[in-house]
């Protein structure tokens, strides 16, 4: 039996960024907020003394185990998709704060570009330059409209940064001063000044001194511990859901939180959601919470595997290239380029955050000339000093023996002489990559698991090749005495990238092509609105949490004009 609850004017579908940013607006401005969240409550007390590389670098502590449900992926359409297993190939955050809570919290924009993707590709090289079956297109939305709600989502979370030269044009510095800058990063800025390039600091959504947000929110000075990535921050420091937007939701008298909810579907009648259905996690008892507005603030895979048990939209067939809930997938996959060893360095590399480091985006979007290679988009060249913890890093060169002397020799040797430089590659759509639901395989409550179909492309190699090449030729300027380059596998092995993951509801100007407008507001059901990479038609070449932050925030703006006078918001 199902227990119907009392009408509220929102509800959410998750408490990481997306459900924190709509919560604390939506509660700002006067109406009723329910938060549901799958996992539990937390707080910066549970991050105490957390410093254990074991427990959430290896056994992932913070992220949702997949016992009960998971994702299923393959490779192409003729494979049998398999269930994936290995926590460390899913990392999906789970409980409040979600991904915000282990986020490593770089916290780059994406270009100007990426927003006109198809448009500024064509008109500079014409139609010929997109392959057939890559699913390129403009966003609905451009850069200078979205470039306000950029500076609010930094100032919220305290961005400690440097502005990339080559970027967009921005209307506010960073609310704080960059991060300090290492002896490794020095070295790496010099190499890619010799070379011509413009390296900056990466922006940072650690603080680089204590800072009070516009709500009024404290975060504190980053301490460099390096236990960032996969950890809280117990001093803190790192912008998290938890000492940022969800305490701006509470203090408002207009916000409930209710945890251990898993959300299974939106409840849909005559072209208008009516509300969600839950479950209690712990007791099992299913709920019906009605609601004026549903906003589905999970992440990517559970956005679009919600619309799709709720048969809101058209599943997207990839045979005859029609419908669109599903389309358009992307996951941000293995970043590579190359690791040097240095005989005649050495550094602390113990030392660090998830975001300390340079970068340099000269090989970024369409910042160079594209002609002439067969490839559109491009890759940001970066380095950074996470703090080396030491099960995860024992880096040696290669031909080193696997075990033995000869290993331990090496390890000891390298262990602070070695520096990685990478690229972060845009990852374009296509027609053959994306999301549905599994014929075979079902959650422990008898749904249907959802699906991802994506393999590496020769746009991806050919990106790759030239990106590796890149990243050797600063270590060698660097002074590296041996450069590793690293070996892209000939396919997609299943290992999704850092929680970055998108589309599968796009958004667009056209309801023929996107799944929700410029508000994010769904072109099919107009009180439901979907927050977070999945509406991002393709991957653009950094870290996805400052757009989909800067979207969100954009967002409420429409879900506020909605609330007040409903309608479709745009057309």
């Amino acid at each position: 039996m199902v227990k119907k609850l009392p009408k509220v004017d929102v509800v959410t579908t998750g408490m990481g960024w997306t459900g924190g940013i709509v919560s604390a607006e939506l509660t700002k401005a006067g109406f009723k907020v329910v938060g549901l969240e799958r996992g539990e409550e937390r707080t910066t007390e549970d991050y105490l003394h957390g410093h254990d590389e074991v427990k959430y670098t290896v056994r992932k502590e913070l992220m949702h185990k997949l016992s009960k449900d998971t994702i299923t992926f393959r490779n192409n359409l003729n494979e049998v998709a398999k269930p994936v297993r290995n926590i460390a190939s899913l990392t999906i955050g789970e409980g409040t704060g979600g991904g915000g809570a282990h986020w490593g919290a770089q916290t780059h924009r994406y270009y100007p570009y990426d927003f006109e993707i198809r448009t500024l590709t064509e008109k500079k090289y014409g139609k010929n330059k997109i392959p057939k079956d890559m699913l390129i297109q403009d966003w609905g939305i451009t850069y200078d409209e979205l470039e306000p709600y950029y500076v609010k989502f930094e100032e919220m979370a305290g961005i400690s940064g440097e502005v990339d030269p080559l970027a967009g044009k921005r209307s506010k510095d960073y609310p704080n001063p960059p991060m300090k800058k290492t002896p490794s990063m020095k070295l790496f800025q010099k190499a890619c000044e010799d070379l011509g390039y413009h390296p900056y600091t990466v922006p940072s959504a650690t603080a680089s001194q204590f800072y009070k947000n516009p709500d009024g929110e404290q975060l504190s000075a980053c301490q460099y511990c390096s236990f960032c990535g996969n950890y809280g921050c117990e001093y803190g420091a790192k912008a998290d859901p938890i000492v940022t937007v969800i305490p701006t939701a509470k203090k408002t008298g207009n916000f409930e939180l209710r945890t251990n909810s898993e959300v299974t579907r939106v409840l849909y009648e005559n072209g208008k959601a009516t509300g969600v259905l839950y479950r209690d996690t712990r007791t099992g008892v299913e709920y019906e919470q009605p609601a004026d507005l549903v906003v589905l603030t999970s992440y990517t895979f559970n956005n679009v595997r919600l619309l799709l048990l709720s048969g809101i939209g058209t599943p997207y067939n990839p045979k005859t290239g029609t419908g669109i809930i599903g389309k358009n997938y992307c996951d941000h996959h293995t970043i590579m380029g190359a690791t040097g060893f240095f005989d005649d360095e050495k550094f602390n590399l113990f030392i660090g955050t998830g975001s300390l480091g340079m970068a340099c985006s000269d090989f970024t979007v369409d910042n160079f000339d594209h002609s002439n290679v067969d490839f559109i988009h491009g890759g940001q060249i970066e380095m950074h000093q996470f703090g080396n913890e030491p099960i995860s890093n024992n880096a040696v060169p290669m031909g080193t023996p696997t075990w033995g002397k000869e290993f331990k020799k090496a390890s000891l040797k390298y262990s602070n002489r070695q520096i990685s430089v990478v690229a972060q590659r845009g990852i374009m759509p296509w027609k053959q990559h994306y999301l549905d639901l599994d014929p075979n395989y079902k959650d422990a409550y008898g749904d249907p698991l959802i699906r991802a179909t994506f393999d590496y492309t020769d746009q991806d190699r050919n990106l790759n090749e030239f990106l590796v090449e890149k990243c050797a030729g600063v270590l060698k300027k660097m002074g590296a005495s041996k450069i590793d380059k690293h070996v892209m596998p000939e396919h997609f092995g299943g290992n999704f990238t850092y929680q970055h993951d998108a589309g599968g509801a796009i958004m667009g100007n056209d309801p023929k092509t996107s799944a929700v407008n410029k508000y994010l507001q769904m072109w099919d059901c107009e009180n439901l609105f979907v927050c977070g990479a999945s509406a991002f038609p393709h991957f653009g070449t950094t870290n996805p949490t400052t757009t989909l932050g800067a979207l969100t925030y954009h967002a409420t703006e429409g879900m506020i004009k909605y609330l007040k006078k409903g309608g479709q918001l745009v057309k």
